[in-house]
């Protein structure tokens, strides 16, 4: 069976981040190794050249006097081409690996028209991260305007900038971020992979405990360390297990326990908590409970922040996560190729946020309020268990948003009494909403 470029591009993605382990930590984005004198070099040919002789020209490796490597080459792209100035990637040793993705940090991708050979846009990549870059597009009047992308979401979009493409093509990238000024947020480029160690020692951890869990319907542990039912308190018969409620319940005990001494009774989790619903929805209450995900998440997190920060921490608006700092989304057609652009609305009260703009907003979230992890309610607009048609939070996960020591994002996922990926949780929900309430981690972990 033959497989398509799209998918060949995605599973090399997906075995160098796998394998991210082997290289070296990204310098800070500032201190790449400037390379304007190698693509000066190469404006004559292959950046200006006619598209058949660079679509015919041989890759070539070319060494900067810094010492990093970089491979020129070019690749077809539908109706356009790309001209790659891709860095190698040195691994922990400081040894050059002989790979050069495309993606490492530092890297260039030049589009062009395949049919009169026109600059159509510039792609920088700040760090080690496919899915995290900066773009340059002619704006025309001498100008260029710029983007910033992580994972599909523009956190800028179309700015404007005094220099034209070809003029950024030839300068030190530094000279064209300092004409950005502060529309560019370098610090999404520069994750301090320190800033994460207690909520990895905490991940480590429940993997740890894992295997002693099990699943169980409605199941939860009480105040007194029993295993019961969540609806009725009474005790669980059998092997005693924990349903996705339960299970965060169990996470927020284990982090609250060694600083209070005690475990969270149910029934308080299960009252409703701050502004949800509305004069339709109540009379559902009793039949459908449509809030409870978002009661018991509210609830968890804010006796966790009241407990760890302060009281005034325990209200909605400081725990809970209400806005995103990007407004519109690339659309994936068939292949995984973009298909245009459509707006994201942000946070949507009562629901959270559209699953589409999750990993972009927990990319932001680990760099804006690292240290903290996220109880996830799932909701959506859904007829069952009867009608109505309505907004049921029928689902609770526990998101870890960190960058490895390497600062290569990655977002752990626990619900259930088990670990799944970030992929397949995002997967199961097209089209669904999570409301994100925050809890910081420190210290020991202790279920």
């Amino acid at each position: 069976m033959r497989v398509s470029a799209p998918v060949r591009g995605f599973f090399r993605v997906f075995l160098f981040l796998l394998a991210a382990s082997l290289w070296a930590a990204d310098s800070p984005s500032s201190k790449i190794e400037d390379d304007s004198a190698l693509r000066r070099s190469l404006k004559a040919g292959w950046l200006t050249e006619t598209p058949g002789k660079v679509l015919a020209a041989r890759p070539s490796v070319r060494t900067l006097p810094g010492g990093s490597r970089i491979q020129v080459r070019a690749e077809e792209r539908g109706d356009e081409f790309a001209v790659i100035l891709a860095r190698e990637l040195v691994t922990v040793e400081g040894r050059g690996s002989g790979d050069f993705p495309g993606w490492a940090q530092g890297s260039w991708v030049f589009a062009r028209d395949k049919r009169d050979g026109r600059l159509v846009s510039i792609r920088v990549f700040p760090g080690r991260d496919p899915y995290a870059y900066v773009q340059f597009r002619p704006l025309g009047g001498g100008k260029s305007q710029m983007d910033v992308v992580v994972y599909d979401a523009y956190l800028v979009q179309s700015h404007p900038l005094p220099l034209t493409v070809e003029r950024i093509m030839e300068i030190p990238l530094e000279e064209t971020l300092r004409a950005a000024g502060t529309a560019f947020p370098r610090r999404y480029f520069d994750p301090y992979p320190g800033q994460y160690r207690d909520i990895l020692a905490l991940a480590a951890r429940i993997r740890e405990e894992l295997p002693s869990l099990s699943f169980r319907d409605d199941g939860a542990i009480d105040d007194q360390g029993r295993y019961v039912f969540i609806n009725t308190l009474s005790p669980q018969d059998g092997q005693g297990g924990l349903n996705c409620s339960g299970f965060a319940k169990w996470v927020v005990d284990g982090i609250l326990r060694p600083l209070t001494g005690e475990l969270l009774p149910i029934e308080a989790l299960k009252q409703p908590f701050g502004e949800r619903g509305s004069s339709f929805t109540e009379p559902f209450e009793q039949l459908r409970d449509p809030f409870f995900g978002l009661d018991w998440t509210r609830n968890l997190a804010s006796r966790a922040n009241a407990a760890m920060l302060s009281p005034v921490f325990g209200k909605a608006e400081e725990f809970e996560v209400r806005s995103a700092p990007f407004g519109s989304l690339i659309v994936r057609g068939r292949g995984g190729a973009p298909a245009g652009l459509r707006p994201y609305p942000g946070f949507l009260p009562n629901a959270g946020f559209g699953v589409e703009g999750l990993q972009a907003l927990l990319y932001t979230l680990a760099i804006d309020e690292p240290g903290r992890i996220y109880l996830a309610s799932v909701n959506n607009e859904i007829n069952t268990p009867s009608p109505p048609r309505m907004r049921q939070h029928f689902h609770v996960a526990v998101l870890v948003p960190y960058f490895n020591e390497y600062g290569v994002f990655r977002t752990a996922v626990f619900e259930s009494a088990a670990e799944t990926s970030f992929a397949r949780f995002r997967g199961r929900y097209p089209g669904h909403y999570v409301n994100l309430a925050g809890i910081p981690v420190e210290g020991a972990f202790s279920p």
